[in-house]
Order: structure tokens, then C-alpha cells, then sequence
């Protein structure tokens, strides 16, 4: 059996964490992954893509916000 790191699952708490401790849960109050203290924001492209794809968390041109507020991800 082979070993996968759990990268995703990593990258997927490291962005609501970031988002979450920056106050990102609007349009108002998006920030850029750089802003919300994300090493390489441009690594992991498809994590990010497939997290907004599926509305957790939301784009407005290069800035993001929380789309699930009430996540219970990265308490």
C-alpha cells in the first residue's frame, strides 16, 4: 500500500486558517493569499481551484474570502 502525504487536506487548512485569521469573509473584506500569510500562494493552483469551485472558498479578481463561514475546519 502505498504512502500519499496529505497535502490537500494541509493546503485546504492552511487557506481558511489564513482567511479566517484576516477577517476574509466578504467582498469587502477579501484579501490576497499573500495577505493571508500563505507560503507560495501560486503552489497548489488546483487545491485553491477546486476549493472555490466548490464554494468554500470564494475569488473576487486575485482576492478571496470565506464562503463557508461556519466550517468547523482549523478551530
Amino acid at each position: 500500500m502505498a504512502y500519499f502525504p496529505p497535502v490537500p487536506a494541509i493546503r485546504r487548512n492552511l487557506l481558511i486558517k489564513g482567511l479566517r485569521q484576516t477577517g476574509a469573509v466578504s467582498r469587502e473584506t477579501a484579501v490576497t493569499l499573500s495577505e493571508a500569510g500563505i507560503i507560495n500562494p501560486n503552489g497548489f493552483k488546483l487545491i485553491t481551484d477546486l476549493l472555490v469551485k466548490r464554494g468554500i472558498i470564494l475569488q473576487e479578481g486575485n482576492k478571496f474570502y470565506l464562503g463557508l463561514v461556519d466550517m468547523k475546519v482549523c478551530n
